[in-house]
């Protein structure tokens, strides 16, 4: 049997936002009739992204690396090794994601649905930051296909109503 290796560095990643360094994704495909996006998200190793929740169906698939879940105070919830398959229905539980000792690939099929928001951003109290769109997600895969850099305020947290 041949191994093979998965080689991230042939991926064109993009920057996602302001909300982790290393935090990045290429979106593979976009059909905007059935609302259904494919993401390759590389999650940085080591360290946490953005507290969130998923407001929209995800089927995931890690390709690389440990897919690592955590609760909003930063404890473990759940470790998904390369290989491993999951669908995730929406909700309203915020968590984070991360790598373990190295950066995680992990395909992400984002089934929006009727609903426009994905994603709820949030800050470390639980308290909405931004959102990310299927509106917003189409603008940075036609940005991605021209080679143009990503629209400026697509992925930038939004000011909160006080």
């Amino acid at each position: 049997m041949t191994t093979s290796r998965f080689d991230a560095q042939a991926i064109q990643w993009s920057r996602f936002g302001d909300f982790s360094p290393a935090f990045h994704y290429t979106i593979l495909d976009l059909d905007e009739t059935s609302r259904i996006a494919d993401v390759l998200f590389k999650l940085p190793a080591n360290a946490q992204i953005v507290l969130h929740r998923h407001h929209a169906l995800n089927h995931t698939f890690v390709v690389q690396g440990e897919h690592r879940l955590y609760e909003p105070d930063g404890s473990l919830r759940e470790v998904r090794p390369a290989g491993r398959y999951t669908v995730s229905p929406a909700s309203e539980q915020p968590h984070r994601e991360g790598g373990g000792a190295q950066d995680a690939i992990v395909l992400f099929s984002i089934r929006a649905g009727a609903d426009e928001v994905l994603y709820e951003l949030l800050d470390d109290a639980g308290a909405p930051i931004g959102t990310v769109t299927f509106e917003m997600l189409v603008a940075l895969y036609q940005a991605q296909r021209a080679g143009a850099p990503a629209p400026a305020a697509a992925l930038e947290p939004a000011a909160t109503a006080a």
